[in-house]
């Protein structure tokens, strides 16, 4: 039986994808920051639930300790996150250290953590959940952004140096999630940005800028990650990450930029100099 490790796996993507690999057989260790709380993934056969704050370095040592206790571990899936909202401006140290701490050094610590009982084994695998968002731009969401750009650059390099130990790392691309997904924000609100703040929802209600998928769906790319056994770095998950991605890729990203603030109806801050 192969052993999946889900960090964050209390909603969202991170609940789907140990649903689904529980019910294809896999044994799941599903991890989330409190687990007495949980009332779904308990009852599943072959699911064990784990305390665990990625942000908390000593209780990451200690719960993939515990984990490689109870199985030998094939998969690690790092989807532990959320998303900070608003303009730069008005965001405090501590929300943009926590984003970053969350989104970025969450997924270094477990990773680095891993790493070693994966080398003892000769094999091993890390996919994490990067987003849309690390590889295309939406405005009032730029910590958020440089989280998960942080997130693909790392795993490009990472995936060399852990090639020489036949170890594989992968990225899951989500765009948007049909879930709790305002609990798991942070949001900052300035007036001043209203009007771009409608604009960009128009574009998220209607599917011009983002759709937001099932998450079981998004969790099926994560289960073709982690079973295909191709040498891809990235995995693009819903629709919209799709065109998005391809649109970008296509028209180049100056064209993409430029593209998106006329649909946002912002006015280049150079025609008058």
């Amino acid at each position: 039986m192969r052993t999946i490790f889900i960090t964050g796996a209390s909603a969202g993507l991170g609940k789907a994808t140990a649903r689904l690999f529980q019910s294809r057989g896999w044994r799941v260790i599903a991890t989330m920051r409190n687990p007495e709380k949980e009332t779904e993934l308990n009852k599943l056969e072959n699911v064990t639930l784990l305390p665990l704050d990625v942000t908390n370095t000593q209780q990451v040592h200690a719960t993939v300790k515990a984990a490689n206790e109870l199985a030998a571990i094939d998969v690690v899936f790092n989807n532990a996150g959320y998303g900070l909202i608003g303009p730069l401006e008005i965001y405090t140290e501590d929300q943009i250290r926590r984003q970053m701490e969350t989104n970025f050094f969450g997924v270094i610590w477990v990773t680095q953590a891993f790493i070693p009982y994966f080398k003892t084994r000769k094999r091993g695998l890390f996919i994490t959940t990067s987003s849309i968002c690390g590889l295309a731009s939406y405005p009032l969401s730029s910590i958020y952004h440089a989280s998960k750009w942080a997130i693909e650059g790392w795993s490009e390099s990472i995936s060399y140096d852990l090639a020489v130990f036949n170890i594989g790392v992968k990225t899951v691309a989500p765009g948007g999630i049909q879930s709790n997904y305002m609990n798991v924000m942070d949001v900052a609100h300035d007036p001043a940005y209203d009007a771009l703040q409608r604009k960009l929802g128009e574009g998220f209600t209607d599917g011009t800028l983002m759709e937001f998928s099932d998450p079981l769906e998004l969790s099926e790319v994560v289960y073709e990650a982690a079973t295909d056994n191709k040498d891809q770095l990235r995995y693009l998950a819903g629709k919209d990450a799709v065109r998005t991605y391809a649109n970008r890729m296509e028209t180049g990203a100056e064209v993409y930029r430029t593209q998106l603030k006329k649909y946002l109806q912002l006015e280049s801050p150079y025609e008058s100099v």
